[in-house]
């Protein structure tokens, strides 16, 4: 390298120092601490203390922690799908020519603009079991509400209810998908007969495929990680629909998610080594499943280019 070159790189390299430190400090050495604590017995105020496997064995050994996984994954197995066809949905009836369409947009996405932790203070409220909103509309039509975060049955449907309201950002996304399929595409199927439907599946699905399987991976993502909703519905100490004081995770634990119980086997128990093993465990399921997505996804995708 000349030395005009050489100046040049110390300059760029001077540029982005910011990013490459904070990277090291923020990104990589956390990582790389979560990995060696994942092994170790380590509750922050102590030198780490190094247990091989032990951790990982305690974890598969441990009921509240299936409990925890199966909750999540329970939660996955509606948010997901339904959350996925709900926004296209609602995608779909926004990209028609109706009056006031700007209105409704902005109706539809406002939910996903309110911070998680005051919506879930709204539905806290909504569903409550004895003066809630919800309960009250059902009343009219003479249904007797449950006792949504009171009773074990109900407070995993509350947190899939109080999710789905929020679905405003994949549906902003589906509308910018679908502003993009070539009009030439419709007026084609239109000329040879097709009906709303056929044109919906022969030409509307394929050709938003990339933006259904990106929302796909970020579902995935997002749902397994699922953490704000339940800590704050169902902390300890809160008033749960019956009026009645709730455990952190609902009524025997219904609505404790994986992360939860990760932050709580953290900061409130101060088993970082444990909690880091979880959070390996979550790091490979979610790896995993979006493998399995992008295989069993990828000749459905049509990439206009290709």
């Amino acid at each position: 390298m000349t030395r005009g070159e050489r100046r040049n790189l110390w300059i760029g390299l001077a540029f982005v120092s910011p990013w490459i430190i904070g990277f090291l400090a923020f990104t990589l050495y956390p990582v790389l601490a979560s990995v060696y604590y994942s092994f170790c017995d380590y509750d922050v105020l102590t030198k780490p203390i190094w247990v091989g496997t032990l951790n990982y064995h305690d974890l598969f050994t441990d009921s509240v922690f299936w409990k925890s996984l199966y909750n999540t994954f329970y939660f996955a197995a509606f948010v997901l799908p339904l959350g996925l066809v709900i926004a296209l949905l609602i995608a779909v009836l926004l990209n028609q020519s109706l009056r006031g369409r700007p209105i409704f947009r902005a109706i539809f996405f406002l939910p996903s603009l309110v911070p998680i932790v005051a919506s879930a203070m709204v539905w806290w409220w909504i569903l409550n079991g004895n003066f809630g909103i919800l309960n009250y509309a059902l009343s009219w039509f003479h249904i007797r509400g449950p006792q949504w975060l009171a009773d074990e049955k109900w407070t995993k449907p509350s947190v899939i209810l109080m999710t789905l309201w929020g679905c405003g950002n994949t549906m902003v996304i589906y509308l910018a998908a679908l502003q993009d399929v070539p009009r030439s595409l419709y007026e084609s199927a239109e000329i040879d007969g097709a009906n709303p439907w056929v044109k919906f599946r022969h030409i509307t699905v394929p050709m938003i495929s990339p933006v259904i399987y990106f929302n796909l991976i970020m579902g995935i993502i997002g749902s397994l990680q699922v953490f704000a909703q339940s800590y704050i519905m169902f902390s300890g100490g809160m008033l749960g629909g019956s009026g009645v004081a709730t455990s952190a995770g609902g009524p025997n634990r219904s609505a404790l998610f994986y992360t939860v119980y990760l932050y709580q086997c953290a900061f409130d128990f101060h088993q970082m080594g444990y909690a880091c093993a979880m959070a390996w465990i979550l790091f490979l399921i979610i790896l995993f499943l979006t493998w399995v997505a992008t295989r069993s996804t990828r000749k459905l995708i049509f990439y206009a280019g290709e």
